[in-house]
């Protein structure tokens, strides 16, 4: 019964939001704002209907303007409501926009709002306390909203919406461009991801609210978002990979606080997304490989400090005594089938012993 009395005084209260825009919107902006309110209804366990969803990201590609307009419409209904269905909706359709909105939908968000260029979506006060369930929904209200946030920011450091069909030809041609990128562009663009994937981690335990499917659909676009993080990540872990003995000493310290990052995430990570995907299995497997190679390399290059040293020492006796010889094959070379470098490890000695 109680249920029956909470959906009813969700639909009045849905009516009474109707009837609040008709009578105080402007003509030109009435459609936008009833088109967030059919998206961002109050019945508590249903997601955002698809046909409505549909119209209003239609809605927002006629022209800037409008975009513009609808964004703030959204952004006014998150922050205006106190029940937490209607605001997990709202995040929803945020969400939706990052992922499937047209461009200028998706542009209007990234400067929304136009006076600060960030997202004012910090929800970090919001409780709902009507029933235990939508005590539990508030924890996922506040999670969801910093993950967005994370999900925009890491989006503008990479320089397109990371999970956005719209955005596949600005992913392509930043693939192809990877190889020109400094360490240190790689470095960021890793450090950004793995905050994401952090924040991803830091989902609620309770995962679940019985019957509840707005939270399958947001368990489900964040796992989206999961594996093209993973695939963006290993796409620069393995250009990393490739210039390992061209990493500064501060370079591969920063990506040595990267990679542990990502395996404190790993538990985490597995039990959030149970089913094993090909693509994070050969994630963990070059995070590892990455890890040997960079402790690799810089044992190469203090053995190559200490050669150096000590060719200088039997210089200086060879000129006082003149019978003592140096022998190139007397160095000494790592070689592990464990660690996959073993290429690596030859190609970094030999230079260290050129440039010794």
């Amino acid at each position: 019964m109680g249920k029956v009395i909470r959906d009813l005084i969700g639909v009045i209260k849905d009516k009474a939001s109707a009837s609040k825009a008709a009578i105080l919107s402007k003509p030109n902006t009435l459609s936008l704002r009833l088109s967030v309110l059919r998206v961002t209804t109050h019945s508590p366990s249903t997601p955002p209907d698809e046909k409505n969803l549909a119209a209003l990201l239609a809605l927002g590609d006629s022209s800037r303007a409008t975009a513009s307009a609808l964004i703030e419409s959204l952004m006014d209904r998150l922050h205006g409501t106190g029940t937490a269905a209607v605001a997990l909706k709202c995040l929803l359709t945020i969400h939706h926009v990052i992922r499937r909105g047209p461009f200028i939908l998706q542009d209007q968000l990234s400067v929304f709002p136009a006076a600060g260029g960030r997202n004012y979506l910090n929800l970090t006060g919001f409780r709902d306390g009507a029933t235990p369930a939508t005590w539990v929904l508030s924890a996922w209200v506040r999670w969801y909203a910093r993950y967005l946030e994370t999900l925009l920011s890491t989006s503008r450091v990479l320089g397109f919406f990371l999970c956005s069909t719209s955005s596949t030809l600005e992913k392509d041609n930043q693939d192809d461009r990877l190889s020109s990128y400094l360490n240190l562009d790689l470095i960021r663009d890793v450090h950004s991801l793995v905050a994401l994937i952090e924040e991803t981690c830091d989902a609620p335990d309770s995962l679940l609210v019985e019957g509840n499917n707005i939270l399958y659909e947001v368990t489900g676009l964040v796992g989206g978002d999961h594996l093209s993080a993973v695939n963006e990540i290993l796409s620069r872990l393995g250009e990393l990979s490739q210039r390992l003995n061209c990493l500064s000493f501060d370079e591969s310290v920063e990506l040595t606080r990267e990679l542990k990052r990502l395996e404190d995430c790993r538990e985490r990570v597995e039990v959030l997304f149970s089913v094993k995907k090909p693509l994070v299995e050969g994630l963990w497997g070059l995070v590892g490989e990455l890890k040997n190679g960079v402790g690799m390399v810089n044992v190469c290059r203090e053995s190559g400090k200490l050669m150096s040293e000590g060719r200088r020492e039997q210089g200086s006796e060879s000129a006082r005594f003149g019978d003592r010889v140096v022998e190139r094959g007397n160095s000494v070379r790592f070689s592990s089938a464990r660690f996959g470098f073993n290429k690596l490890s030859l190609m970094v000695f030999d230079s260290v012993e050129r440039t010794a």
